[in-house]
């Protein structure tokens, strides 16, 4: 028994001077990030300014890897799979949290089955049109949908992607139910926004602010519960009639399980350096959003973040019976 234990013990040893010697020479090569959506759309623009200065700080590059479909769920399996030595990172938006209300069967846990690094950035959405929709504004918008929901069409990037739980809650609080049109990634939903082919979206300002600037669509309103300081001539959807409308679009950063702790903590480091460039600020801020403070770009802040999105998210979608499967 003696013996068993101390071979235990020899083991454990081993098994951390190694963890710890990894730590020590991490990064030694190049670090794959997975963003689960097409290129092009706002989670990947999140991605690839991180990733370009996290890379400066960390004296290695980060590649951006797109693993789109289902909701965001293709890249999370992925990375859960993944082999946890700090290459392969995994930035996703707040459908990590709603995947498990949606989604009746998942083949990773979206806590368990990963290392939180830290929180990036909460993004406003906007609820936008197509440039010749007839409304002047939102109390004319919300009339003209209600009287025309037969023939109104509604975007979304796809179960589960942030724009598709706007409009599901955009419905619900005016007590319509309009048609959906799905796509694959925001991208080509955008697209057909500004060829007129679709009615309406809602959209991260990562993706809305230059298209609304450019005059390509139209605007309606905020999602959250003060105006954005890019565009604060435009109304929130709470000011505007939706009583109690707030959503943001809020994008975490993680590693597979068992990513040892001090590459976790080198990985989230290097996001707080990131969180404070000010290439980075700027970029945010042309976006309509900003880097969260520092106290959040942690993985204590990220995991306790994710636990009560969860738990907000599952009571929504299983109130409004929506699930993917």
């Amino acid at each position: 028994m003696k013996l068993t234990l101390l071979r235990a013990a020899a083991c454990l040893a081993l098994f951390g001077s190694a963890a710890l010697a990894h730590a020590q020479t991490y990064p030694t090569k190049t670090i794959t990030m997975i963003v689960p959506f097409a290129a092009g759309g706002p989670t990947d623009t999140v991605a690839r300014l991180v990733a370009q200065s996290m890379g400066t700080k960390l004296k290695q590059q980060i590649i951006i890897e797109n693993v789109g479909g289902a909701g965001g769920t293709i890249g999370a399996a992925r990375v859960a799979k993944a082999a946890p030595d700090g290459y392969t990172l995994f930035l996703h938006h707040i459908g990590q949290s709603t995947a498990p209300g949606l989604y009746r069967k998942l083949s990773y846990n979206a806590i368990d089955s990963f290392e939180p690094i830290g929180l990036i950035t909460d993004v406003p959405m906007t609820l936008v049109a197509r440039k010749d929709f007839p409304a002047k504004d939102m109390k004319e918008f919300l009339a003209y949908v209600k009287a025309n929901k037969a023939k109104v069409t509604y975007a979304n990037a796809g179960v589960g992607s942030a724009s598709h739980l706007c409009g599901m809650l955009f419905m619900t609080a005016i007590g319509t139910d309009l048609t959906t049109v799905p796509y694959k990634g925001t991208g080509p939903a955008m697209n057909d926004l500004l060829g007129g082919q679709v009615d309406f979206m809602c959209d991260q300002t990562t993706n809305t602010t230059s298209q609304i600037k450019s005059g390509k669509i139209k605007a309606y309103g905020v999602t959250t519960k003060t105006r954005l300081a890019s565009m604060p001539d435009l109304p929130t959807l709470n000011e505007s009639g939706l009583a109690g409308f707030d959503v943001a679009v809020w994008h975490g950063l993680y590693a597979p399980k068992g990513t040892p702790k001090p590459v976790i903590d080198a990985l989230a480091g290097a996001l707080q350096v990131a969180l404070k460039d000010p290439v980075v600020k700027q970029r945010f801020a042309d976006l309509g959003t900003e880097p969260v403070p520092e106290a959040k770009a942690r993985p204590e802040a990220l995991r306790a973040h994710l636990k009560s999105e969860i738990d907000r998210w599952g009571a929504i979608i299983n109130k409004a019976g929506v699930y993917a499967d």
